[in-house]
């Protein structure tokens, strides 16, 4: 069996993907779910990432490849399965809508001249997008390992409010080459002691994503109540009372 040709290699690819997945293609492709598909993709992001950080141009090349052809197996399953009926081109436009949503400085009339000030605004775009979320904690893959869900959490605390960046560490960390070996030593320490590491960290963000939640409700209820009498008559109220 051939594949049909296509105007680009990547329209190949797609044709191929249909293909070994279609009538008299490959029996274990057509078998497969999104569900069972999971442990490919993160393994296939775990080798990307590999090669991301230490490979050759050529496994950089191939890794990409891998992921994009996760990315196009699971929309071709979505074109063929009742109730999802979208495919690659329909992941496509889907993108491409909210990349430009989400840069008004580029594609509209919004200045933001440094990627401060992107960074700065870029909750209130996701915020105009997704209404629906109420906490800065929606959105947050709770499956991330426990060290970059933490790297996540604290910066979402940070935003709020919560916690302050922390300038005055004890320790001497310049660079990652001071704090890779410093993590390890924790680690170690904690699985001499047979201790879970990864456990410990994790048992710690539920508390901090309580506290989080905690303090958004407690500055939700305080935005919404009345100001009293005490307020205006102390000054916080910066308006004139009649």
């Amino acid at each position: 069996m051939t594949t049909p040709h296509a105007p680009s290699p990547l329209d190949t690819l797609i044709q191929t993907v249909a293909v070994l997945r279609g009538p008299g293609g490959c029996a274990w492709d057509a078998d497969q779910t999104h569900a069972s598909l999971v442990q490919y993709l993160v393994e296939e992001s775990h080798e990307l990432i590999e090669a991301i950080e230490g490979g050759t141009r050529e496994e950089l090349l191939e890794e990409l490849g891998d992921v994009l052809y996760q990315v196009l197996f699971h929309a071709d399953l979505a074109s063929k399965t009742p109730g999802e009926n979208f495919d690659i081109q329909d992941v496509a436009a889907h993108l491409n809508a909210k990349m430009i949503g989400r840069h008004p400085h580029v594609f509209g009339d919004l200045t933001l001249a440094t990627a401060a000030d992107v960074s700065a605004a870029w909750d209130g775009f996701k915020a105009e997008e997704k209404p629906e979320r109420t906490s800065v904690l929606d959105g947050i893959p709770l499956g991330m390992p426990a060290l970059a869900l933490a790297d996540k959490v604290l910066g979402r605390a940070q935003k709020i409010g919560l916690l302050e960046v922390d300038t005055s560490f004890p320790l001497q960390i310049e660079s990652e080459d001071d704090l890779g070996p410093l993590l390890l030593a924790i680690v170690s320490a904690a699985k001499a002691r047979g201790l879970d590491a990864e456990r410990s960290l994790r048992t710690a963000l539920r508390d901090l994503q309580s506290e989080i939640r905690d303090h958004e409700t407690t500055s939700a209820t305080d935005a919404a109540a009345p100001a009293s009498e005490d307020a205006f008559d102390a000054g916080i109220i910066g308006l004139p009372r009649s």
